[in-house]
């Protein structure tokens, strides 16, 4: 545990003297909220405010920029750059590295979840979380299942230079198809559709039910077993796929 706790500080430091990643991980949701929400936010969106349909689908939209899009390409990266190889190497066990390097995102995930509520709430006059209980386990379910899915994607990027194209041109896409910004009832029928499939929908799903109706989890299962299906999915291919030594110059590659 001590071992885990040190390295967890250490990624938390990492993270948050990287610029950029601060930036498009923890910021840039939370700027998009207030710019978004100051144009759109008094407008009505499927019968919710548009301010509290904006809060709800930014969370998830952050939860996937950090979970998913900020974990991926820091793992390939240093992949890459050789570091997760040195790592097998130290006393420190790769699987509580790996924990701490998750667990840091997620600390992340918190804190900017925490300050979209809050400043939706004070700028925007957005709902709060009408059931909180179940706006945290949503947050932390959707946090699970999108590293998963992060870690898993890992094992099909080759290169640290491609690894923010090959991710960004997977989850933005996604957010947009999903609703994050937007009905999805507005777009054309076969983008529709495509949301249907995808994780980022039914996580939306769920953090809006949270907010306008204070649902329990017991009333969306379906839901919920979207995003723990696609979660375990990411899990099967990472244990599969995930790799400690860089790929980048490996014969046949």
């Amino acid at each position: 545990m001590r071992l885990f706790l040190h390295e967890l500080r250490a990624q938390q430091l990492l993270f948050w003297r990287n610029r950029e990643a601060a930036f498009f991980s923890f910021l840039f949701p939370i700027i998009l909220l207030v710019l978004l929400g100051s144009v759109y936010g008094d407008d009505e969106i499927d019968g919710v405010s548009g301010s509290t349909f904006l809060l709800a689908g930014l969370i998830g939209y952050g939860v996937a920029a950090t979970a998913f899009a900020s974990l991926a390409i820091t793992l390939v990266v240093r992949r890459e750059a050789g570091l997760l190889k040195r790592v097998r190497g130290t006393p420190l066990e790769p699987g509580t590295y790996l924990g701490a390097v998750i667990a840091s995102m997620v600390i992340v995930i918190a804190l900017q979840a925490a300050a979209q509520v809050a400043i939706g709430k004070l700028l925007l006059d957005a709902a709060l979380p009408a059931s909180p209980f179940s706006f945290v386990v949503v947050l932390a379910l959707g946090a699970a299942a999108f590293a998963a899915l992060g870690v898993g994607v890992t094992g099909f990027v080759r290169t640290g230079e491609g690894s923010s194209a090959v991710v960004n041109a997977i989850y933005l896409p996604m957010a947009f198809i999903s609703g994050a910004f937007f009905s999805p009832a507005d777009m054309p029928r076969f983008l529709e559709a495509l949301s249907e499939v995808l994780p980022l929908t039914y996580l939306l799903r769920l953090i809006r039910d949270t907010f306008v109706t204070g649902e329990t989890l017991a009333s969306a299962p379906g839901a919920i077993a979207a995003v723990a299906a696609w979660g375990l999915a990411g899990l099967i291919v990472a244990m599969r796929m995930f790799r400690w030594e860089p790929r980048e110059g490996m014969s046949g590659a």
